[in-house]
């Protein structure tokens, strides 16, 4: 036997009130807990949206992005409302024993949802359109050329002259935390070229809202300008292109300086490194300084013993040396991986210890001396600046 439709309403109404005092119930728990509202919600919506760009073309991408959601929203909110009129209206009642009349076709219905869907695709094309002509602009009298060059498995930065050739300074290190990273100036456009020395890899700083693939054989233009607001910030980069088992390395930051910071920055490291004289015919090169041209490097000199290690492949081809202690020493470090920059540096305890001792960061294939000065006996690290992952100990007894 059915029940009446008094029953049901009655039916429904109770459940209506168990599942409203259900939400009641959890949210004033969810209150005692601590639990912010107001502060959960705005974390949610703003989980919705990119990162506050913190360029000028960033800027246009944020809000590119904020239209096309919106008419996303407006579509949702207007397609979800109609289903549930539709179900609410139209749904089954007790005594419909038959079909509601039928409309087949509605001129009026057709044209709209054909013509309002034409006219939102043609517009989100046409800002599309203006916003990707505005950020892919690269101009030739940009204010700061700087090329980016990609290889397995780091980046490094050339900070050219006007003419966008002439390399002023070149920085091997690509994390600012190491003293090193790619230095803008801020309120200046910045015009960035990509070059990939092996294979695709990919120029990604999420804060700029921008990813640019980098291509072997292809250079890459793009400008952009740092907001004035954000001198003295620090972005996170990253390849964002799978490309090759040191992928997860390939980490650069990006730091802004104020325009005349940056210039006296960059005239300071642009200034020529003072000439060494030339060694006396017979004795090995001065640390840092490579070996004479067809030689080899000396495997032993005057002043204390010589370890020899080999960088290949993004590693050492040793993870333990050993010297004698209150001795100075050397290390005949060669660099055989081609066009990749390494180094040796020497740190007390461990990888992340204190500083003792830094080399000469150089890119291979090469090879030079470096004259560590006398360590006392303990347990050190040695360490590619570059590339913190390479890593070996260094025993001094």
């Amino acid at each position: 036997m059915s029940s009446s439709p008094r029953s049901r309403t009655s039916q429904t109404a109770i459940f209506a009130l168990a599942v409203g005092a259900a939400i009641i119930g959890l949210s004033l728990v969810l209150v005692g807990l601590g639990v912010n509202f107001l502060d959960a919600g705005r974390e949610f919506v703003g989980g919705l949206f990119p990162p506050i760009a913190v360029t000028t073309q960033g800027a246009q991408i944020r809000d590119l992005y904020t239209i096309v959601f919106l008419i996303a929203v407006a579509i949702f909110v207007v397609v979800e409302g109609l289903i549930i009129w539709t179900v609410i209206r139209y749904r089954r009642k007790p005594g419909d024993d038959t079909l509601p009349p039928q409309t087949h076709g509605n001129n009026i219905a057709e044209f709209v949802w054909t013509i309002v869907p034409t006219i939102l695709v043609i517009f989100m094309f046409v800002i599309s359109w203006q916003t990707l002509n505005q950020v892919d602009k690269s101009s030739a009298d940009s204010q700061t050329k700087i090329r980016a060059v990609a290889g397995q498995f780091q980046w490094t930065f050339d900070y050219l002259a006007p003419d966008g050739k002439t390399i002023l300074y070149t920085e091997f290190i690509p994390l600012v935390s190491a003293d090193g990273g790619m230095i803008v100036p801020a309120g200046r456009t910045v015009q960035l070229s990509l070059v990939s020395n092996d294979v695709i890899h990919a120029f990604y700083v999420p804060q700029f809202l921008f990813k640019r693939d980098v291509v072997p054989g292809r250079t890459n233009s793009f400008d952009f300008k740092v907001n004035d607001s954000d001198v003295g910030q620090t972005f996170r980069g990253q390849c964002a292109e799978l490309c090759g088992s040191g992928h997860s390395i390939m980490l650069f930051e990006v730091k802004a300086l104020s325009g005349a910071d940056f210039d006296a920055w960059l005239a300071q490291k642009s200034k020529p490194a003072p000439s060494a004289p030339p060694p006396p015919s017979g004795q090995p090169a001065p640390s840092g300084q490579p070996a004479p041209s067809g030689q080899p490097a000396p495997s032993g000199a005057a002043g204390g013993e010589t370890l020899a290690l080999t960088a290949q492949n993004v590693a050492y081809d040793k993870n333990a040396l050993t010297a004698t202690a209150g001795a100075p020493f050397k290390i005949d470090f060669k660099n055989a991986d081609p066009g990749t920059p390494h180094n040796v540096a020497i740190h007390q305890g461990s990888s992340t210890g204190q500083e003792v001792f830094k080399g000469e960061i150089f890119p291979g294939v090469a090879e030079k001396i470096y004259d560590v000065p006398a360590l006392t006996a303990g347990a050190y690290a040695f360490v590619c600046t570059v590339h913190p992952n390479m890593t070996g100990t260094l025993t001094v007894q």
